[in-house]
């Protein structure tokens, strides 16, 4: 199964995406952080997002680039956290995806689906906000919006987080 999770900043989109891991049973939990540490507000937020999963039983693998090469074990329940993060790590880091950024992060998306037994994917929704941004900015919405398209179309369930209350858009509740 893959469960599509996407809200706002601060909408709780997280803590349900964990929820939804931890009812799916007693198998493996894979962590699969995206976040590239780059300055002091970046680590603050792994770390608040570390205790949040602490007492969860999650294993945490960093993955910035190319989940496609990513090994994860077998029979698990992943929750990757989270699509934009990989998005501009794929857009912008050195010997990344470039250019090639949306089929690199669906090729990933798909070798998760094809070993894990269940996804949970959490992205966010950048484009409801009006202002006009830097053509590097337009791109990185441009990609990131036809990959959401496309997870949201591979998914059995699509929630979207607004002010901590799942509103389901595809799926079961």
């Amino acid at each position: 199964m893959i469960h599509v999770i996407t809200g706002g900043s601060g909408s709780g989109k997280s803590r349900y995406a964990e929820q939804q891991i931890l009812e799916l049973g007693d198998n493996r939990r894979v962590y699969l952080a995206t976040m590239c540490p780059y300055d002091e507000e970046s680590y603050q937020r792994i770390e608040r997002h570390r205790a949040m999963r602490a007492e969860k039983n999650f294993e945490t693998l960093e993955c910035y680039t190319d989940l496609a090469r990513l090994e994860i074990p077998e029979g698990c329940n992943v929750l990757l956290e989270c699509m934009s993060n990989l998005v501009a790590n794929e857009m912008f880091q050195p010997d990344a995806a470039g250019i090639h950024t949306v089929n690199a992060v669906l090729d990933g998306v798909v070798h998760l689906r094809e070993e894990a037994d269940n996804l949970v994917i959490v992205t966010n929704e950048i484009f409801s906000d009006g202002i006009s941004y830097s053509n590097q900015t337009r791109i990185y919405q441009e990609y990131l919006g036809a990959i959401n398209q496309e997870i949201a179309h591979m998914a059995d369930r699509v929630t979207e987080v607004v002010y901590g209350i799942p509103i389901s858009v595809k799926g079961a509740p």
